[in-house]
Formats: C-alpha cells, sequence, structure tokens
C-alpha cells in the first residue's frame, strides 16, 4: 500500500466548530494514499494555495466534509501546483510526461457544461488533496504551465482566484451590458470588498473602463490598490458597518458607518451608486451593499466568507431593476484560455517568495488566515523542494 507523508483531516464529533485552531484539527501524519487509479497520475504537489474551502474544511462549516464524503479522514488542499512523477496510461493521461509541472483544477464531479458539482479535495469523494507529499490526481484536471513562462511557480500556485475572477467579472459584466447596452463604463463604478478575487476581478473592470474602488483595513494593502490603479477606500472610516447580529444591538454605531460609507460610494459614483459590486463577503454587509448599488446595477459573488443566507426584499430589487449574479469556480472547457490570457498580458498575482509558509508551518498559516493576519491576498504554503 503506497503511503504519503500528510496534513489530514479527520470526521468531527458532531459538538465540534470552527473555535478550535487548525494545530488542533489537522493531524501530520501517515496517510494510505493508495496507487494511481486509471486516469490518474502520480504527483508531487510543488505549491499550495490557501484558499476559503480550506479555512470552510476546518471550520466544519458549512459541512464536515468527512461526513459528507463518507470518509473517517481526508487530505484536502485543491489549488496549486504540482510535478508529474508517474504518468497514467489512460488516452488523458498519455498527453502527460514525468517531470511535467501543472496547476490542478479543482474539478470533482462537472454538471454537462463543465461547471463543477463537487470540488476535487473537498466535498468530493475519494479524492487526495495538495496537503501531501505525493498524491494522486486525475490527468484530466491537470493543466501544464506554459513552458519558459515569464511568471513563477508561486505566481501559477495562485491561480484559483484570477480565474474565479475572470468567469465571475465575464457573467457580471454581460448581465450589466444587456440592460445599458450603449453605457459608457467610464461613467460608472466598479465597487468590491473581499479578498484576492475581488482584487483580480477589479483588475478586469479596469480594463474595460470602468472606475474602480474597493476597501482595505491595512495600510499596506490601501498602497498595494493604490499602486494598482484601484481607488482605495479604508474600511476602518466605517467599523461598524456590519449590521448587528442580534435584534438588540446596537444601531446607532451601524447607522453611522452605514451613512459614511454610502457618502463615500456617491462620492465615488457621482451620486450614481455602484453599476457592479463585487461582494464576496456575504450577510453582515449585505444591506449595505444593497443601498450602495446604482439602478440597473448587477450585485455579483462567487463567494460566502461571513455569511451564506441573506434577505432581499424582492419588490425593491425588481423596481431598481437590480440583476444578482451567483457564481462558482469556472468552466472546465475555459480553463487553458484563461491560462494563456495570464500569461500574455501579466494579469497575475505578485508574490513575495519570503512570505510562504513551508509545509510544517501549514496550521499556523490557517490560523494566520482564519484570525485575519495575512497581508497578502494570496496565502501559499511548499510542499516540496522545485
Amino acid at each position: 500500500m503506497r503511503t504519503t507523508d500528510a496534513w489530514v483531516l479527520h470526521a468531527g464529533s458532531g459538538g465540534d466548530g470552527g473555535a478550535r485552531p487548525a494545530g488542533e484539527v489537522l493531524s501530520r501524519e501517515t496517510f494510505a494514499l493508495g496507487d494511481p487509479r486509471d486516469g490518474e497520475v502520480l504527483v508531487e504537489p510543488l505549491y499550495g494555495s490557501w484558499e476559503a474551502n480550506l479555512d470552510h474544511a476546518l471550520a466544519r462549516s458549512p459541512i464536515d466534509v468527512c461526513r459528507a464524503r463518507g470518509e473517517d479522514s481526508v487530505v484536502i488542499g485543491n489549488l496549486g501546483v504540482v510535478r508529474v512523477l508517474r504518468p497514467g496510461s489512460s488516452p488523458g493521461a498519455r498527453r502527460l510526461r514525468e517531470g511535467d509541472v501543472c496547476m490542478v483544477m479543482p474539478f470533482g464531479k462537472c454538471d454537462r457544461h463543465g461547471y463543477a458539482e463537487l470540488v476535487y479535495a473537498y466535498d468530493m469523494p475519494g479524492t487526495v488533496g495538495l496537503l501531501a507529499k505525493r498524491t494522486r490526481i486525475d490527468a484530466e484536471i491537470l493543466l501544464p504551465v506554459p513552458e519558459g513562462s515569464a511568471h513563477s511557480l508561486p505566481q501559477w500556485a495562485a491561480y484559483a482566484r484570477y480565474f474565479t475572477a475572470w468567469d465571475n467579472w465575464r457573467t457580471a459584466l454581460r448581465c450589466w451590458q444587456a440592460q445599458l447596452p450603449d453605457a459608457d463604463p467610464a461613467e460608472h463604478l466598479v465597487f468590491g470588498w473581499g479578498g484576492g478575487v475581488t482584487f483580480a476581478e477589479l483588475l478586469l473592470a479596469r480594463r474595460a473602463g470602468f472606475r474602480v474602488a474597493m476597501t482595505a483595513s491595512t495600510d499596506e494593502r490601501l498602497a498595494m490598490l493604490r499602486e494598482h490603479g484601484i481607488t482605495p477606500v479604508d474600511r476602518r472610516l466605517f467599523p461598524h458597518l456590519a449590521r448587528p447580529a442580534e435584534p438588540a444591538g446596537d444601531m446607532s454605531r451601524h447607522r453611522v458607518s452605514e451613512k459614511e460609507f454610502l457618502r463615500i460610494i456617491g462620492e465615488l459614483s457621482g451620486g450614481a451608486g455602484a453599476a457592479v459590486f463585487i461582494d464576496n463577503i456575504g450577510a453582515p454587509l449585505y444591506r449595505a451593499t444593497l443601498k450602495a448599488l446604482a439602478r440597473q446595477g448587477v450585485l455579483t459573488t462567487c463567494g460566502w466568507k461571513q455569511g451564506m443566507s441573506t434577505t432581499t426584499l424582492r419588490a425593491a430589487e425588481c423596481i431598481r431593476r437590480h440583476l444578482h449574479v451567483h457564481t462558482h469556480v469556472w468552466r472546465l472547457q475555459d480553463s487553458a484560455e484563461i491560462r494563456d490570457l495570464q500569461e500574455e498580458t501579466g494579469w497575475i498575482a505578485d508574490i513575495d517568495p519570503a512570505a510562504v509558509y513551508p509545509f510544517d508551518e501549514v496550521p499556523r498559516l490557517a490560523d494566520d488566515y482564519a484570525a485575519g493576519r495575512l497581508s497578502t491576498y494570496f496565502p501559499l504554503f511548499q510542499i516540496n523542494p522545485v
């Protein structure tokens, strides 16, 4: 039986939630990997990207992935770059050679149009993720890194937020254009809060001619936004914008923050509101997001970092002709096109090699991510030497 050194997540007891540190949830141990199945190849992960779905898995919210998969223990981690160790014999695997470096597309099961229904190394049973020194991966979801690329492997490991942004922005833009086909983007604002996906999406909106702005809460991130041509908005100017969860919560501070936030949106948009609002936060800020949205505006999201359940006053959304866009991941057959766009245009993450976490410190990375201690939008970990 083939085994590997891995960070393993075991099924919860039913009473544990996301409050426990990752170091107490993940266990460094020998994991039974098994031999590659038909269509799979044996690989060694090089770099992995720490994404929200790993945080969700450790917090067991919205699901306990082990129980959902019917497995006692799993290895998560589904986005990054790997090196092929042993190609398979299936038609899909024969296109790969030993030593090829590939990005891992996170598709476990696709619908008939190529969109993900189950995600590799998350809720797809039988898959083994990148938090391991060796793993086996379906050859169909390995996308080779361009030969002689101008970009580094850590940059390619951070690809997923850009791929997701490409798909979400394409859909949101087409929806906005459906109602305002003759509008000049230069007269309209695209605003966002969130993280790396929102950042990458705003870069696309800027290329399309829109005014763009984004919130951040640290001087370092505000400076980074400015350097990339995105108007930075200091989140600390409206610290109580999140609506109190309890009905008896202090609404007075919330109203003050909401008023300041809407004033800023009005100033940036010429009083019209955001033509497209990218919101990957969710429930706590949903009310403010809708208030900031222009008539014929598009609210677009591909994540739910702080809350999945939202309530909408349907009549108001109809009258203001708001369109709501919800996307997840991207379409498998679009992967090569997005990769080529990144290679050709340089629309790719800037990565500080010194900020990449070593494999031994994966639990610290998980805890830093959960606690909001990261300065980068693109946290990475290294599994094996390059």
